[in-house]
């Protein structure tokens, strides 16, 4: 195995940048970009969020309604179902 240590004993050039600093920062541009995007991520996952608890109300109502529907029907199962035309005040008019 050659011996390597020489490597480590030469001195290490120090880089120089011909760059200005302020060149290669975002700044202000690029501040005010960011600051868009997120507060646009922001709106977005409020929405999201917003529309997620909408269906899920959606899906309880359905739920909800579907029992009520299975408890009048097995209630009225034994009874026969007859509609004589009389209309209840509130309901609405037949044609």
């Amino acid at each position: 195995m050659p011996d390597l240590r020489w490597l480590a004993a030469l001195p290490t050039p120090t880089p120089t940048s011909t760059v200005r600093a302020e060149s290669v920062t975002p700044g202000v541009a690029g501040f005010i970009a960011i600051a868009v995007v997120a507060v646009v991520i922001v709106l977005l996952a409020i929405d999201m969020l917003r529309r997620i608890r909408r269906a899920q109300y959606r899906v309880d109502v359905r739920e909800q309604l579907d029992a009520e529907e299975a408890a009048r029907e097995s209630g009225e199962g034994a009874l026969e179902r007859r509609d004589d035309g009389d209309l209840s005040p509130g309901s609405p008019a037949k044609d």
